[in-house]
């Protein structure tokens, strides 16, 4: 405290470091930068080197909220299991229900697992954060920040590096990201800064492809400074595609896979089991082998499209109705 703050009373002195404050603003020289690492305009999260996922293929996964984007990554995990490779589900979202067709059961998430040892990664074990579910994939919830606090990108560092702390991601040929929802904030996105490919999930309608057009956006902005490319869209719980395919034909985008709407997709749900443990109906064969076709289509390697997004109001247009 100066000796002028001690000569006036709390009053005055609140208004002295008030005018002070206001004054040091004035004499800013430049407007704060906002262009970051990540793209115009953003302030996201940023890669922590030791998070640095090598060797496998790291695919993540995005859509709306709800278009069945847990239950395409299990079964995606699931069709790269029965082809041979070793796979690791991460789930994304504070609900910790990514993986539980694939387990049968709800995981504790990683970051309550960590807060019970107060964060003291080194008194973990693997089997502490790790569960095996079909097939022999590896199964993690990160969960999320609790609701209106912290971050998700802090959650899903954390996890990353506790993994790679237990050398989990050594001998791992394939990792899936399985994110929350839309990409609203740049900690949702952060998944983005460790994959190969972006995975869109869809429907053939106008509310999932006007977030599909958001997610594009998040993931062109991820790839001015990372290696993350888009790999296409799944149409899922669609009749017909007409849509998505009149979307992807407008931005130059590419739909690799169509999973119809089966009844039989909703039954694994709540036997909490994987297309692949289901009784062999004709349409629990058919939604299997497509998802082996889009897992071998990922293992392949995709084109790195890179569509342009369309604004809200071209959107509108193009599939709005009178």
């Amino acid at each position: 405290m100066s000796p002028l703050d001690i000569k006036q009373p709390p009053s005055a002195r609140a208004n002295h470091r008030e005018a002070a404050g206001l004054e040091a603003r004035r004499t800013v020289q430049a407007p704060p930068v906002l262009k970051g690492q990540d793209g115009e305009g953003s302030l996201q999260v940023h890669l922590d080197p030791e998070t640095q996922i090598e060797g496998a293929k790291v695919f993540s996964v995005y859509g709306k909220g709800g278009i069945g984007k847990s239950t395409t990554s299990s079964n995606l995990s699931a069709a790269f299991a029965k082809m041979g490779k070793r796979v690791l589900q991460i789930g994304c979202d504070p609900k910790h229900d990514s993986t539980f067709t694939l387990t049968g059961k709800l995981q504790p998430t990683v970051i309550d697992i960590l807060k019970s040892v107060d964060f003291h990664a080194e008194e973990l074990r693997p089997e502490d954060f790790v569960t095996i579910g079909w097939g022999g994939v590896h199964c993690v919830e990160a969960g999320g920040p609790p609701a209106g606090t912290g971050c998700g990108g802090y959650v899903v560092g954390q996890t990353v590096k506790l993994l790679k702390q237990h050398h989990m991601l050594e001998e791992t040929d394939v990792v899936i990201f399985d994110v929350l929802g839309d990409v609203v904030c740049g900690g949702f996105a952060a998944p983005l800064q460790h994959a190969d490919r972006a995975v869109i999930v869809t429907a053939n309608d106008f509310d999932s492809i006007y977030a599909m057009n958001r997610i594009i956006a998040a993931v062109q902005a991820k790839a001015a400074n990372y290696k993350v490319r888009l790999a296409g869209c799944v149409a899922n719980r669609s009749k017909d595609t007409d849509e998505v395919d009149r979307y992807c034909g407008k931005v130059g985008f590419n739909r690799i896979a169509h999973m119809p709407d089966f009844d039989a997709i909703r039954r694994s749900r709540l036997k909490k089991k994987t297309l692949f443990e289901m009784p062999d109906e004709d349409d629990i064969i058919a939604a299997r082998a497509e998802y082996i076709r889009l897992a071998e289509t990922l293992w392949r390697g995709t084109e790195p499209l890179a569509p342009a997004p369309m604004e809200d109001r071209e959107i509108f247009e193009l599939l709005g109705f009178d």
